[in-house]
């Protein structure tokens, strides 16, 4: 029996769980040519803390993307729904800020100024200093002060996307989206800004979801991994509790046997939906 909405979230704080973000039995479908329909998601059930890094990870092709764009409010289910603290999300929102692999940048603009455009579209009751303020503050959170005053071309990719994270995190959203954010990078780009956007959340809670296919980055980063099925018709085969506590220290969880333990059984997880294609 399918549960109404308010059941589903009573049954989510009767178990403990947080009810920051609901998303409750949620189906995503297309129409093709011949009048059936292509399933991408079925009946994806997910909470997520108020507090709370997850990751997703999976196959391409499974439906993560389609998945964050939903709860972004940049996409509609075909049935089910998402409520963020009890409110049914229906379209985007200040409150949940993206952020793309690729940047996202407006060219013309400084890196200053990019960030001050979402400062001044959504925190339009700040007055003039408070807006700078809140710029620098993340301009430095993001280590960019020094570059505040060039363009997008002037700047290296990894730059590029600490710009984009300062101007999410700059209109004090409750959770941020983060759709595969360094996987443009080269691997010594992608491993510092980790840390930095790491550094930043276990400074700044606030509930994150990440898009991966990264296993060691899921395991670095998150508190929880939500291990999706291939599509079509992509489920949610597994949550797995990430035990390291935060701040976490790379090479000491990598010298753990858990973490091989953990990484194995993602990766076979992701093995055998791979074989079974």
């Amino acid at each position: 029996m399918v549960k109404s909405n308010a059941q589903f979230m009573d049954a989510a704080l009767a178990s403990g769980e947080s009810d920051f973000l609901v998303i409750e039995n949620l189906v995503k479908s297309y129409a093709k040519a011949d009048g059936s329909r292509s399933i991408i998601l079925e009946d994806i059930n997910l909470t997520v803390g108020a507090n709370e890094f997850v990751s997703v990870i999976g196959h391409s092709g499974c439906g993560k993307s389609t998945l964050l764009k939903i709860v972004a409010g940049l996409e509609r289910a075909t049935t089910g729904s998402v409520w963020l603290e009890g409110k049914e999300v229906r379209k985007p929102g200040a409150e949940r800020m993206m952020v793309f692999q690729h940047y996202s940048l407006l060219p013309w603009l400084t890196v200053r100024e990019n960030i001050r455009l979402a400062v001044d579209e959504v925190l339009g009751s700040a007055t003039r200093s408070e807006k700078i303020g809140i710029v620098n503050e993340h301009l430095a959170m993001v280590n960019l002060t020094d570059a505040a005053d060039k363009y997008p071309d002037e700047i290296s990719g990894g730059m590029k996307q600490r710009v984009g994270i300062a101007r999410a995190l700059a209109i004090r959203p409750k959770m941020l989206l983060m759709d595969e954010p360094f996987g443009a990078l080269d691997a010594l780009t992608r491993g510092k800004l980790q840390r930095q956007v790491l550094n930043i959340w276990e400074n700044h809670r606030q509930a994150v979801m990440m898009i991966t296919h990264d296993v060691d980055e899921a395991l670095y980063m998150s508190d929880r991994i939500i291990m999706m099925t291939n599509g079509p018709s992509a489920r949610i085969g597994e949550d797995l509790k990430v035990p390291f506590p935060h701040p976490r220290d790379r090479q000491a969880i990598r010298h753990s046997s858990e973490y091989f333990d953990l990484r194995n059984h993602i990766l076979n997880f992701l093995d055998h939906y791979f074989t079974e294609e």
